[in-house]
């Protein structure tokens, strides 16, 4: 497992603690937190360098790399040219086995909780099992629950699946709830790249009174305002990706919002 360096806002007193000690801490302290997160098939490398040397990047508490569909050869890549720019902890989002990177500090090792589909409850997590564990990446078990954002998204095809409605807010909560009862370390509420619409403050709340894990919400935020609600119904890491693809200036907004609340 990989440690990731951080210091108090004093910059005094280094220590390394995970990934995942880094999100709970925060929790805890109830500090917001940003992930970006970067598509190896849609970002180039001009828009990789923007970003990263955006001002507020400073800001960016983590990044992450991946997408439902990933062409071979992309994925290494990227991950190797966001590494060689920051020291920021770069975290795998996956959609299949082949996405595993050894360049990367962790792997989110998503279980699709909210659908039926035996292959993403647990079937590629048998493909990857040797891999992982001859790798030296911070696994983090994440239950992924995946919402209807008002349109038919790439993860929902790929995965065959049907996302909760958001007048479900129940059965979204119960889905997490268990997820956190099988043992998961971290929920996350995605609407999915290019969704019309984010998950609802009422759904994101009935989640959040269900768990204690850290909670992570992504998928169409694509205002300030749309990620202070994110943030204020419960949220503790709101990650943004296809709206920074194709606006980097979001991030100056993304930022404001996690320091409003």
């Amino acid at each position: 497992m990989k440690t990731v360096v951080v210091s108090d806002t004093s910059f005094r007193n280094l220590k390394i603690i995970s990934i995942l000690e880094q999100i709970s801490s925060c929790q805890k302290q109830k500090k917001k937190m940003i992930s970006i997160l970067i598509d190896p098939d849609k970002a180039t490398e001009n828009q990789i360098d923007k970003l990263i040397g955006h001002p507020d990047f400073v800001n960016v508490d983590f990044i992450f790399v991946g997408g439902s569909l990933v062409t071979d050869g992309n994925m290494e890549h990227c991950i190797r040219l966001v590494k060689q720019r920051t020291q920021k902890p770069v975290v795998i989002f996956p959609g299949s086995p082949n996405q595993i990177d050894n360049q990367a500090d962790g792997i989110l090792l998503l279980s699709l909780i909210s659908g039926r589909n035996s292959d993403l409850l647990i079937g590629r997590h048998v493909e990857s099992s040797h891999k992982l564990k001859n790798s030296n990446l911070e696994l983090l078990s994440t239950g992924y629950i995946l919402l209807d954002g008002g349109r038919t998204t790439t993860v929902s095809y790929i995965s065959n699946t049907t996302p909760i409605p958001q007048d479900k807010p129940d059965i979204a909560a119960a889905t997490a709830l268990a997820g956190c009862q099988i043992g998961h370390k971290l929920i996350y509420l995605d609407c999915g790249s290019g969704a019309n619409k984010h998950a609802s403050e009422k759904l994101i709340q009935c989640v959040k009174n269900e768990i204690n894990v850290p909670l992570i919400v992504g998928g169409g935020i694509k205002t300030q305002y749309d990620a202070e609600k994110v943030f204020r119904a419960g949220a503790d890491i709101v990650v943004v990706g296809n709206h920074l693809e194709k606006n980097p200036y979001f991030l100056s907004e993304l930022v404001a919002a996690k320091h409003n609340c």
